[in-house]
């Protein structure tokens, strides 16, 4: 009759928290040492082999940006908004819309760049427009919201541009 002998198995010794984050390091640069393997592997060019030739896109036409005619701040602030709301669109009920149209206040926001106190004087100087012929506007987005459609509102941004221009602001 054959004995058989049991072994003792030794249980593993106890890590302490720097041993643990050791072999954890050394298990990570294994799989980042594989991962980069496998990046430069399938992202090698074989050089035997033709290039995927390009798609012909239609170059995007971005419209040539227009100098502006006026030399003051304040007026050039209100010339780039009125060429803003002719490019992008006008929105009448909204700040903007999911097309890209803009009020006449966003538009002022947008060109201005972050000069919050020119966007206040250009906001200023528009409502003094639209006042000047519509005497009961009281704001801005209140007469925006009773037009029906971008005419009254590139005419309001002329009248406000010529009356800065002719004051020097």
């Amino acid at each position: 009759m054959s004995t058989a002998v049991r072994t003792r198995v030794a249980a593993p010794p106890t890590l302490d928290l720097d041993a643990r984050l050791a072999a954890v390091e050394a298990a990570m640069t294994v799989r980042l040492d594989e991962a980069a393997v496998a990046f430069e592997v399938n992202t090698a060019h074989l050089p035997g082999a033709d290039p995927v030739p390009h798609i012909a896109e239609a170059p995007l036409t971005t419209p040539a940006a227009t100098p502006s005619p006026h030399r003051t701040p304040l007026a050039d602030l209100l010339h780039r908004a009125r060429l803003r709301i002719e490019t992008d669109g006008w929105c009448r009920d909204a700040a903007f819309d999911e097309s890209g149209a803009v009020c006449p206040i966003q538009a002022i926001r947008l060109e201005a760049r972050g000069d919050r106190d020119l966007a206040h004087d250009a906001c200023v100087a528009l409502l003094d427009a639209i006042q000047a012929q519509f005497t009961e506007a009281e704001t801005i987005p209140s007469w925006n919201r009773q037009q029906t459609s971008a005419g009254p509102v590139l005419a309001a941004f002329d009248r406000a541009t010529h009356r800065a221009h002719t004051r020097n602001q």
